[in-house]
């Protein structure tokens, strides 16, 4: 009985400490707004996960682009966001790929739009912050 218990404690130690770690983790769905962006053949929404302030991962979710054109896009536009900070992206110029211009074209305002809410949500939640701790001076 007692290694059971010991078991599962350590389990709910390890669920614990990675609870902070996952609250820095959130994805940005462009799908809703970026809705009237369009590639050559329709919108192409992306999630981009943004983890410890920096992106993570840029993926593109289903859509109606020529994979060969869309791929081509993606592939030279994705990895130069990789690592950078929300703030950082948002200063980048970065050009569209040559043969995959509407597709690229999209790519890049889908991702501007979402790195524009990841930069609004995360000043929301640090000025909450900010009010909370000055109402708990007083």
């Amino acid at each position: 009985m007692k290694s059971i218990l010991s078991v599962a404690m350590v389990a709910l130690l390890a669920v614990a400490a990675a609870m902070p770690a996952m609250a820095q983790s959130k994805v940005i769905y462009t799908g809703d707004i970026a809705s009237k962006v369009m590639g050559y053949q329709g919108p192409t929404p992306l999630n981009i996960t943004i983890k410890n302030g920096k992106i993570a991962s840029i993926e593109a979710l289903s859509n109606q682009e020529s994979p060969k054109f869309f791929n081509k896009a993606k592939n030279g536009i994705f990895p130069k966001y990789i690592g950078k900070t929300v703030s950082e992206a948002l200063k980048m110029h970065v050009d569209a790929v040559t043969g995959a211009t509407y597709s690229s074209k999209a790519l890049l305002q889908n991702i501007k739009l979402g790195l524009e809410q990841a930069k609004k949500l995360t000043t929301k939640k640090s000025t909450t912050k900010k009010a909370r701790s000055k109402r708990r001076r007083r």
